[in-house]
C-alpha cells in the first residue's frame, strides 16, 4: 500500500503539467440559480433563569407586544422575567424551494442572556431583502453547550448563546422559477478567466453544436436546443456534467501571521541571486559599585557598565536557477535553508526584483 502511494507521488512530481478535468457545475453556476438569505427577530422562552436581564429593555417590550396580540393586556412596568431572551434568527433559502420545505435555522442572542440552551423559539417570520416573509421558524434550540456558575466559580462549554434548530423553519413563499420560458441561459464562472471560459464554450459546442458563446471571461451564454425546449432540466443536467480543465493563474499566497506559503503549479522564477541573513544586537547592563578605601574620604557610588555585542549570520550569496516547474522553484528556495517566515521576505524581495513570475497575494 505504501509503495503504491509512493508511485502516485512520483508520477505527480514527474508530470506536473497533468491537470484533472472538472465538471462545469463545480466551477460555474447558472444566472439566477442562487441562495437567498433570510433574517428575523424572535423570542426564546422556557429558559431556566438564564435569559435577558431587566437592563435589556427590548425583550420585555417584545413580550408585551406578543401578549397583546394574543389578547392578554399587561402593564410593562409589572413584567420582570428572566426566562425570555431576544434573538436574531437567520436561514438560507435554497433555489427552487417549495412551500413546506424545511430549512435549518441559526439562532443568536441579542441581549445579555447567559445561555439559550433548553429554550424554545416562538414562531418567528423570516424575511428576505425585499422585506417579504418567505419562511416561519419555531422549535427547540440545540446548542451542544452549557454555562453554569455561582458567585465564586463558573463553568462554560462551547458557545451557549448561539444554537441551531434543525429543520426548524417552513417555507411559506416560493421564489419565481428563473428557468421557465427561457430560450437561453447564462453560465457565470466562479473565477473569471478567459481561458476557462473558452474551454467551457468548446466543451459545450462539442456536445451541443453551436449552443454556446462568450463575450467576456466571466460568463458563457448558452442557447437551449430545440429538442430540449420542453425539457430544460434534462438539458442543464447534461450540460453541467461536462468536464473541462480549469486554468489556474500563477499565484503565491502568503500569510504573515502564521508563516504559511502556498504556491500554484504555474509559478516560475527567473535566475536570481539571493542573500538573506539576520543581524543580532545584544545589550547587557552589568553595573558595578565603586567604594572608597577604608578610613578615606569619599562615598560609595554605582558605576554603569554596558556590554554590547553584535552578531551577524555569515550568509553567502546564493544563486537560484531559473525554475520552469513548481518542483524547480521549491528546490531552489530550499537551497537557502530558511524558515517559512524568512521565505515570505525572500519572496517579496524576488517579486520586487521582477524575478517572480507570479502574482503575490499577502493575507
Amino acid at each position: 500500500m505504501k509503495r503504491t502511494a509512493l508511485y502516485v507521488l512520483l508520477i505527480s512530481l514527474l508530470l506536473p503539467g497533468l491537470v484533472h478535468a472538472t465538471r462545469i457545475k463545480d466551477i460555474a453556476a447558472f444566472d439566477g440559480v442562487r441562495d437567498n438569505q433570510l433574517v428575523g427577530y424572535g423570542l426564546i422562552v422556557g429558559l431556566n433563569g438564564s435569559g435577558d436581564s431587566d437592563q435589556t429593555k427590548f425583550p420585555v417590550q417584545s413580550l408585551v407586544n406578543m401578549l397583546e396580540r394574543m389578547g392578554v393586556t399587561v402593564n410593562r412596568a409589572d413584567i420582570k422575567v428572566k426566562n425570555v431572551a431576544a434573538v436574531m434568527v437567520t436561514a438560507t433559502l435554497p433555489p427552487f424551494a417549495k412551500q413546506g420545505t424545511k430549512l435549518d435555522v441559526l439562532v443568536s442572542s441579542l441581549g445579555d442572556a447567559k445561555t439559550i440552551a433548553g429554550g424554545t423559539l416562538i414562531m418567528t417570520p423570516l424575511k428576505g431583502a425585499d422585506n417579504q416573509v418567505y419562511a416561519v421558524a419555531q422549535g427547540s434550540i440545540l446548542t451542544n453547550s452549557f454555562a453554569f456558575g455561582g458567585q465564586g466559580a463558573s463553568a462554560t462549554k462551547n458557545h451557549p448563546t448561539a444554537g441551531r434548530i434543525p429543520a426548524g423553519a417552513l417555507v411559506e413563499r416560493e421564489l419565481p422559477n428563473v428557468l421557465a420560458g427561457k430560450s437561453s441561459l447564462r453560465l457565470n464562472l466562479a473565477q473569471s478567466d478567459f481561458t476557462t471560459a473558452s474551454r467551457i464554450v468548446a466543451a459545450i459546442n462539442k456536445t451541443f453544436k453551436g449552443a454556446a458563446g462568450s463575450s467576456d471571461g466571466g460568463s458563457v451564454m448558452v442557447q437551449i436546443p430545440d429538442e430540449f425546449t420542453s425539457r430544460p432540466v434534462e438539458f442543464i443536467a447534461q450540460l453541467e456534467n461536462l468536464e473541462v480543465t480549469q486554468d489556474q493563474p500563477a499565484r503565491v499566497v502568503v500569510n504573515e501571521r502564521t508563516g504559511t506559503v502556498v504556491m500554484g503549479d504555474k509559478v516560475k522564477i527567473a535566475a536570481v541571486a539571493v542573500s538573506h541573513g539576520n543581524l543580532t544586537l545584544t545589550i547587557k547592563e552589568t553595573p558595578k559599585v565603586s567604594q572608597p578605601a577604608p578610613l578615606s574620604k569619599g562615598e560609595t557610588k554605582e558605576v554603569p557598565r554596558t556590554e554590547l555585542k553584535v552578531q551577524e549570520e555569515q550568509k553567502r550569496l546564493s544563486l537560484l536557477p531559473e525554475g520552469n516547474t513548481i518542483g524547480d522553484v521549491v528546490r531552489g528556495l530550499n537551497l537557502l535553508g530558511v524558515t517559512p517566515r524568512d521565505l515570505i521576505s525572500i519572496l517579496q524581495s524576488i517579486k520586487a526584483a521582477g524575478a517572480l513570475q507570479a502574482e503575490l497575494v499577502i493575507i
